[in-house]
């Protein structure tokens, strides 16, 4: 295949198409991916904020007394809160200090603000150079002058008696977040070439091995064409110097132009049952040739194929035997005509390839389910190599011989098709010099 230029441009546009649909696929799958994993850490980051954002409300607005003032009891339940008047710097860095909950986690904050968003107070470490922000904006996503992201979720604080004492925002730093994306994405981008690199040599080798059987059948064409062409040009030239013989001649008698006819009239003959053998097989290769299924009686076949060559045999100096029981019957559904000429194209070649004074023996047997039709011969034998080939079209053992009876190379291809389009198979067991044994099975009716 590889020395076909047609085949080797199609197998480069397969694997080209092969390669394209796998790199769209993956690359969707991939952004799919990214963004689906995006959205879940998106989403647990709101969920925890939102948790210790609902708890600190919670537990801040009972104990806040007027609007703008931080209670004692506010520090209490903040442990680490830093009034924004005192220097909390040493604090902050303290290994005693204790942050409610998530806070203690590095990268959150907490923010207190007044309604005009001024800083009252801190918790953990928040960004020095942070914006403001909104603050009629709920959710806010923030960015330092170092190119840091920050997340925070803002929440309006009232006092017990229900006025507005200012703002709660509590925040995370969004470096871990946007570290975890940038690995993924690093990931993805990497290990998609790798990935198409391997789906590409996987294209190739799956490419090859769907072309395998068109390639096969490619190949069966060609030389199908070339031998059938080679087989009905020897008839055809036959027939031409025959007639142009004829022409040179001026004048020739009644018995010269009686012989000239039946010459035509017997390559005429030939190339009419090569031409005839042929669109039965192109036929059934299509499966578009009708068998007529009814019941067939295979030893009422068989005593016609005996009727028919016993005289073929008789000249040869062969002896025709029939070894089948008379006290049963097999029937097989099929085409009585096709079927006969499975039988008729194997005793055919058994009395050809047969010495004087041999001897072609049918055999008819049942086994389980099947009918067997076994022709067995004293012929010179099939040589284990060539036992594979005999059932392909215009393949001859000994091609002189064949040519000298006749024979196209047709007739084991024609039987093996039209057991096969019975359900049935032909197989052959030969030895060189000791005959051979030909065996058709099929379903018994």
């Amino acid at each position: 295949m590889r020395r076909n230029s047609l085949f080797t441009h199609t197998r480069w546009r397969l694997m080209a198409w092969y390669v394209g649909v796998m790199g769209v696929i993956l690359s969707l799958g991939a952004c799919t991916f990214y963004q689906m994993l995006r959205q879940a850490h998106w989403h647990a980051i709101h969920q925890e904020l939102e948790s210790l954002t609902g708890t600190l409300h919670d537990g801040l607005e009972p104990i806040l007394k007027q609007p703008n003032r931080l209670e004692p009891a506010v520090e209490q339940l903040l442990p680490g809160l830093c009034p924004i008047e005192n220097d909390c710097l040493q604090h902050r860095h303290s290994p005693q200090r204790h942050i409610l909950g998530m806070a203690q986690q590095e990268g959150y904050y907490i923010r207190l603000t007044d309604q005009a968003g001024q800083l009252l107070a801190t918790v953990g470490e928040p960004p020095i150079e942070l914006p403001r922000g909104n603050v009629t904006e709920r959710w806010q996503t923030l960015q330092d002058p170092q190119g840091n992201r920050y997340h925070q979720i803002l929440i309006l604080l009232k006092t017990a008696n229900k006025q507005a004492w200012g703002y709660l925002q509590i925040g995370r730093s969004l470096q871990e977040f946007d570290m975890f994306l940038a690995n993924t994405r690093l990931t993805l981008l990497l290990g998609l070439p790798a990935i198409m690199l391997l789906v590409s040599g996987a294209s190739w080798w799956l490419a090859g091995l769907a072309m395998r059987p068109v390639y096969q059948s490619y190949q069966k064409i060609q030389q199908f064409t070339a031998d059938a062409a080679h087989e009905l040009r020897t008839p055809l030239a036959a027939t031409r110097a025959t007639v142009e013989s004829v022409l040179e001649i001026g004048d020739i008698s009644e018995s010269e132009a009686r012989k000239t006819l039946q010459t035509v009239e017997r390559q005429n003959n030939r190339l009419a049952q090569l031409v005839q053998d042929l669109l039965l097989l192109s036929r059934m290769d299509v499966q578009n040739q009708p068998l007529q299924r009814h019941n067939c009686c295979l030893n009422t076949l068989i005593k016609d194929v005996v009727d028919e060559f016993e005289g073929l045999a008789i000249a040869a100096d062969l002896t025709l035997n029939v070894e089948m029981s008379m006290h049963e019957t097999l029937w097989v559904l099929g085409d009585e005509e096709q079927l006969y000429r499975v039988m008729a194209n194997l005793v055919s070649n058994a009395i050809q390839y047969t010495p004087k004074n041999g001897m072609v023996t049918i055999r008819l047997n049942r086994e389980e389910r099947y009918a067997l039709i076994q022709v067995l011969d004293t012929g010179i034998g099939i040589a284990a190599q060539e036992q594979e080939k005999i059932f392909d079209r215009f393949y001859r053992v000994n091609s002189d011989r064949s040519r000298a009876t006749g024979g196209s190379g047709l007739g084991l291809a024609i039987a093996m098709a039209i057991a096969k389009a019975h359900h049935g198979t032909i197989q052959v067991q030969s030895q060189l010099g000791h005959g051979s044994t030909f065996t058709v099975k099929l379903p018994a009716a």
